[in-house]
């Protein structure tokens, strides 16, 4: 008798268990999946060829942002300047084609070769100036990343006036921005060197180990003799310079250089990064959930623009989604405290 109660008293706690690595590790598939049955339903030409290629197009650059993004987030802090460091990115990449163009017409594989080179120069002194407020200024990332975002969005009005810049290397444009190779967009080709190199060093390398236990404990980090200062710059340089390179993409993908370009990715890049697995706290996350949070804000967005919901609520839609993901955050620390 004792025996049967005690095995009718398990069952709730496996029943719970089997729900807390439901919603711990299962949920985005599943709610990815009806999500995809949904758009399709509402509009069948949410998985044709050509709206998986746009979304693939989509995809690239938060992509590259989100996985930016969990550095940061995995080494305990975050980053809302990423947004502001796309449009600056924009606007001074494009200004540097456009000189080289003027002074070299016949070479527009230089002009595009020095835009890059002026997305890295950003990217590296965006990040830099992050990392120094939050590793050797010791002030919270929240308060340096708004305040660099403020910065960064103010030097790119003053540069540019407020005014796009036009007159882009064709080459740039047309073959990067809205070419393709093999069937799939250049754009893409172009991300993989990123997204892979962030892989290996989140996965495979010493510097992963690092910022996963400075995010994990900084005072076990310290006393294992890691150099968090180092390592904290280290991620918000990397972060802004994959941002940047995500805004030089986006650059070409549009034609010319935005001073209003990227306004959206803060919010969708922590949400994709959150709702991936990455705590607020720091010290968890995979690359792989990154990549599942960000199918799941692309496949999102795109199906609400099929549906034809308005921007205004799509926004709506996308703030709910981050509480979730906030919610989420939470009942795996509270569950990972019970084990």
């Amino acid at each position: 008798m004792t025996q049967i109660r005690s095995q009718a008293g398990a069952a709730p706690s496996v029943g719970a268990s089997a729900v807390s690595k439901l919603l711990t590790f299962g949920a985005l598939p599943v709610i990815l999946v009806i999500c995809i049955v949904v758009f399709q339903i509402g509009n069948p030409r949410f998985l044709s060829s050509a709206n998986m290629l746009n979304m693939l197009q989509q995809g690239v650059f938060l992509m590259l942002i989100a996985f930016g993004q969990m550095l940061v987030l995995l080494a305990g802090g975050f980053d809302l300047s990423v947004g502001a460091v796309v449009a600056l990115t924009s606007i001074i990449s494009a200004q540097v084609m456009v000189a080289v163009s003027i002074a070299y017409p016949d070479a527009p594989s230089l002009a595009i070769a020095a835009g890059f080179l002026a997305t890295l120069v950003v990217g590296l002194v965006c990040g830099a100036i992050n990392g120094f407020g939050v590793a050797i200024l010791k002030v919270n990332a929240f308060i340096v990343t708004l305040a660099t975002a403020s910065i960064f969005h103010g030097v790119t009005l003053v540069i540019s006036q407020g005014l796009q810049v036009s007159g882009l290397p064709r080459e740039f444009v047309y073959g990067i921005g809205s070419g393709f190779f093999l069937g799939l967009p250049v754009s893409f080709y172009l991300a993989i060197p990123a997204v892979v190199a962030i892989y290996l060093l989140v996965c495979h390398m010493r510097f992963g180990r690092y910022i996963y236990a400075i995010g994990s404990n900084i005072r076990s980090a310290v006393v294992a003799g890691v150099n968090i200062n180092r390592y904290l710059i280290a991620c918000y340089a990397l972060c802004a310079t994959i941002t940047a390179f995500a805004g030089w993409l986006l650059t070409a993908r549009v034609s010319s250089g935005e001073p209003m370009l990227g306004g959206e990715f803060p919010l969708n890049s922590i949400a994709a990064a959150v709702i991936g697995g990455c705590s607020l706290r720091g010290g968890e996350g995979t690359p792989s959930g990154v990549f599942m949070g960000v199918v799941f804000i692309t496949v999102l967005a795109n199906g609400m623009d099929l549906l034809r919901i308005g921007s205004n609520y799509q926004m709506i839609v996308l703030g709910i989604v981050l509480v979730g993901a906030v919610v989420l955050d939470r009942y795996r620390l509270a569950n990972a405290a019970k084990r």
